[in-house]
């Protein structure tokens, strides 16, 4: 073996449902189907998903608030 051991936090060394799930993502809620195709995610798809997961969680308070200001409308 060459290399250090993989790290368990290491995206490309969990199973990608697990790491969405980790992530935050409602993977529980989702059909076979749906946890099919995410389970094919490249991993750069993956690196791609949890970036833009990220980014919309950094603005997430105040997307949240318009939501309920406008009663949900915006979404």
């Amino acid at each position: 073996m060459t290399g250090p051991p993989p790290h368990p936090n290491d995206p490309e060394q969990l199973p990608v449902e697990a790491v969405l799930y980790e992530a935050g993502f409602p993977v529980d809620l989702l059909t076979e189907e749906q946890r099919l195709v995410l389970g094919e995610l490249t991993p750069q798809e993956l690196t791609l998903l949890l970036d833009v997961k990220n980014r919309l969680d950094a603005v997430g308070p105040e997307v949240q608030a318009h939501g309920e200001i406008a009663g949900g409308a915006l979404f």
